[in-house]
């Protein structure tokens, strides 16, 4: 680890606070919603200092959907946002790994846990609940962690909400994982104040981002 703070130290310049940076989330969506998004930095002044090294504001943890884009849906532009999406949003080793890389190198002052409705991966763990369907391959693997997301939904609404439901129950549980029973590199920051770990859920036919 000493190495990678050797090799980011003159690239690090002072951060926002968790809340300054959920803020300009906020800011960023509030704006994207009202068809008024915040310009993009994307110059060729931009890419030369991020050749340099980066230093983003927030981690995002979201889904792969091609229909939710977190630089667009928060006005955020090149080096801005440390993203890692999979399908359901959820993580494995290699997505842990990014998120702690992202908060004890990068400095990252907030993680972002952003679900969105419709989600086809929340929905086939539907399906296997509710239908006993089999999916091939590594899809049934990749769907297997978002199932216990589905049966907390399923005791709680019907048929017609549960993918709903199930979508913000699994953002919740990720949210809890990163918030309680991860690496000492998420959990201290936390205590201290410098990190902060949200959840939402993006709908996608008004744009909004919903905090939970």
């Amino acid at each position: 680890m000493k190495e990678y703070e050797v090799a980011t130290a003159s690239v690090i310049n002072t951060q926002p606070t968790p809340d300054e940076a959920l803020q300009r989330l906020v800011d960023g969506n509030e704006a994207f919603v009202a068809d008024a998004p915040v310009p993009a930095d994307l110059s060729r002044e931009r890419r030369l200092a991020l050749a340099e090294g980066q230093q983003p504001f927030a981690t995002l943890v979201g889904c792969s959907d091609s229909r939710v884009g977190p630089e667009q849906l928060f006005g955020a532009g090149l080096g801005e946002l440390f993203i890692v999406r999979t399908a359901g949003n959820n993580v494995d080793t290699a997505g842990m790994g990014s998120i702690e890389y992202s908060v004890a190198v990068l400095k990252v002052p907030l993680i972002v846990v952003l679900g969105h409705e419709k989600c086809g991966a929340v929905a086939a763990a539907a399906d296997v609940v509710t239908k006993d369907t089999r999916f091939p391959g590594s899809i049934a693997r990749m769907i297997e962690p978002i199932v216990p997301a589905v049966l907390a939904a399923q005791r709680n609404v019907g048929e017609d909400k549960l993918v709903d439901t199930a979508v913000e129950e699994n953002v919740r549980r990720m949210v809890e994982r990163l918030q309680k029973f991860s690496e000492p590199m998420l959990i201290e920051p936390q205590d201290r104040g410098e990190l902060k770990v949200v959840g939402a859920v993006y709908e996608l036919s008004t744009g909004r981002v919903r905090w939970l």
